[in-house]
C-alpha cells in the first residue's frame, strides 16, 4: 500500500523530500568515519568520552623533559581540570591571559561561580598556583632556588612551573606515599581523592567542573601517549 507524503506544518513540501544538500551529505560520511577511526586508535573504553566536553581530548605535552612518565600523565591531567585553555601556562583564572612570566602574575581575579563567589583567587598558570602556594612550593623545589634563595619572585616560564609540580608530586614526604606507586598499580582516583585538597577539581573537592568526572579517563588516554615516549 502506498501512502502519501507527509507534509510537514511548516514547509509546503513533503518531508521525504528535506533532504541535506549534496555538498554536505558527501561530507558527512568521511567526517563519521574519521571519527570512527579516532575512537578505535585510541582505544577509548567508555561511553563517557561521546558526552565529553570538547577541548580537553588532547590536553598539550608538559615543556618540561624527562620524568616518570606515570607522574607526567598526572601533570597533564591536573591541567586539564584546573587551565584547560590553549597555552595553558599564561592563563589567570577565568581564562585571562597574561604576558609576564617572569614570576608569579599575583593578581586577584573575581570568583564567579562555586562557593567562594564574591571572593577573588590568585589562581595563575597550568596548574593554578595561588601566589602564596606558589612561594611556598618554589622555596622547596624551583630549580633556580639555590642562585636565589632570598628571591621571593621565582621566574614563573613554563618549564619551572612544570620542574615544580613535579617534584612537588614525587616527594613522598609531602603527601605520605609515593604518587607514582600508586599510579602504577592503577589505582588513579586514591591519588585524585589524595590530591583534591590542593586541586578541588579533581573531583573530591568543593570545586568540581565540567571536566571533572572525565579526568580518570583522560589521565588513561594521556598515560598511553607517554609511556610511548619513553626511551
Amino acid at each position: 500500500m502506498t501512502f502519501p507524503a507527509r507534509r510537514d506544518r511548516n514547509f509546503n513540501l513533503p518531508t521525504s523530500s528535506r533532504r541535506l544538500p549534496r555538498t554536505a551529505s558527501r561530507l558527512l560520511s568521511p567526517l563519521v568515519v574519521c571519527a570512527l577511526v579516532l575512537l578505535l586508535r585510541d582505544g577509548l573504553p567508555d561511553r563517557r568520552w561521546l558526552m565529553a566536553p570538547l577541548g580537553f581530548y588532547n590536553p598539550p605535552p608538559l615543556v618540561m623533559e624527562g620524568g616518570d612518565p606515570y607522574l607526567r600523565a598526572l601533570m597533564r591531567t591536573i591541567a586539564v581540570g584546573e587551565a584547560n585553555y590553549p597555552q595553558p601556562y599564561s592563563i589567570l583564572y577565568g581564562g585571562i591571559r597574561f604576558d609576564d612570566l617572569s614570576q608569579h602574575p599575583d593578581r586577584c581575579m573575581p570568583i564567579v561561580a562555586g562557593p567562594n563567589v564574591g571572593n577573588c583567587t590568585t589562581a595563575a598558570g597550568r596548574y593554578q598556583f595561588l601566589s602564596n602556594t606558589w612561594k611556598e612550593v618554589a622555596e622547596d623545589y624551583h630549580p633556580q632556588r639555590s642562585l636565589q634563595p632570598s628571591q621571593e619572585g621565582y621566574s614563573f616560564e613554563p618549564q619551572y612551573q612544570d620542574a615544580v609540580v613535579y617534584a612537588w608530586l614525587a616527594d613522598e614526604n609531602v603527601w605520605g606515599t609515593d604518587l607514582a606507586a600508586i599510579l602504577r598499580s592503577g589505582d588513579i582516583e586514591r591519588v585524585f581523592s589524595l590530591l583534591s585538597g590542593t586541586w578541588t577539581s579533581l573531583g573530591y573537592g568543593s570545586e568540581t567542573n565540567i571536566v571533572s568526572p572525565y579526568l580518570s579517563l583522560v589521565y588513561r588516554k594521556v598515560l598511553r601517549e607517554e609511556l610511548k615516549n619513553v626511551n
